[in-house]
């Protein structure tokens, strides 16, 4: 392997545990990412607006949890880990919109509050969490109405 492509890979791996370092001392580590996931998805599913979007289209749960604390941790620790596109599946679901990614937002901020070990952890997270749902409902939005829907999530809510 080349110097350069050496030195690269150890930037990567340096940058990678920066990242998770300053997550955990904020008390974002993977056990809270596992408590969040598990908290999180089971107040969704018993949501009268989310619950059955999930209901349709899940049907092993621990597998979808699984893969989403391994989303989690791609998000907040760069762990390398999650493969997929997230913004296809979302695109799948007819009529998905604001105030659904608003309602998610919601009770995203929700558990995080109920899980809080710092304010400055439940912020992290949270920032991340809006800019997910910005994305995901700005790509919508722009395949549906062009570049007028550019701004889709301008109006999402923020913890």
């Amino acid at each position: 392997m080349s110097p350069i492509r050496e030195r690269t890979r150890s930037e990567v791996r340096q940058a990678r545990e920066a990242k998770r370092a300053h997550a955990a001392s904020l008390g974002v580590d993977e056990a809270f990412v596992d408590h969040m996931v598990e908290t999180f998805y089971g107040v969704v599913r018993d949501d009268d607006l989310l619950g059955p979007i999930f209901a349709e289209r899940i049907e092993d749960w621990p597998a979808h949890l699984a893969r989403m604390k391994g989303f989690w941790r791609s998000i907040l620790f760069n762990s390398g880990e999650f493969s997929g596109n997230p913004m296809q599946k979302h695109m799948a679901i007819p009529g998905l919109g604001q105030r659904h990614f608003s309602r998610w937002l919601a009770l995203f901020y929700d558990t995080l509050r109920t899980l809080e070990r710092d304010p400055e952890g439940t912020s992290l997270v949270a920032a991340r969490a809006r800019s997910i749902a910005d994305s995901l409902l700005t790509g919508i939005a722009v395949r549906r109405d062009g570049l007028s829907g550019s701004n889709a999530g301008k109006d999402l809510p923020h913890a």
